[in-house]
């Protein structure tokens, strides 16, 4: 049965969707954007702290599910632009001690709320 997640403290989603779902093991995290808390606003100084700011999203997601980022097997990286390629790698890169999980990069049309980029992820129990 498939488990919705929700972290304490994350920013509430701004459509239909589950922030995170569990089913067996297995952890799909939606896109997350820089959202800060519950104030909805968003974190877009530069890309640094943008990139900063989803990464730790993400992170918020995999606590609540009992996980860190050990546990990302896949990710999505979605950009506004491949100009911040080298930028987000640089940010995303901090984020794991051992082999980061596979992963593709895109730049795309546009992403929710004007943002730079958004990541979603797959992670695993074990």
């Amino acid at each position: 049965m498939k488990k919705p997640i929700f972290p304490v403290g994350g920013a509430q989603p701004l459509a239909p969707y589950s922030p995170a779902v569990e089913i067996s093991g297995m952890l799909f995290l939606s896109g997350q954007i820089a959202l800060v808390g519950d104030t909805g606003n968003l974190n877009m100084a530069n890309i640094a702290e943008e990139t900063t700011q989803v990464m730790e999203n993400v992170g918020l997601l995999l606590k609540a599910a009992g996980m860190d980022f050990g546990n990302l097997v896949k990710c999505t990286i979605f950009l506004s632009s491949m100009d911040h390629y080298a930028a987000v790698n640089a940010v995303y890169g901090k984020y794991f001690t051992e082999a980061p999980p596979a992963r593709e990069a895109v730049a795309v049309a546009g992403l929710p709320r004007g943002v730079n980029v958004e990541i979603s992820g797959i992670a695993v129990r074990g």
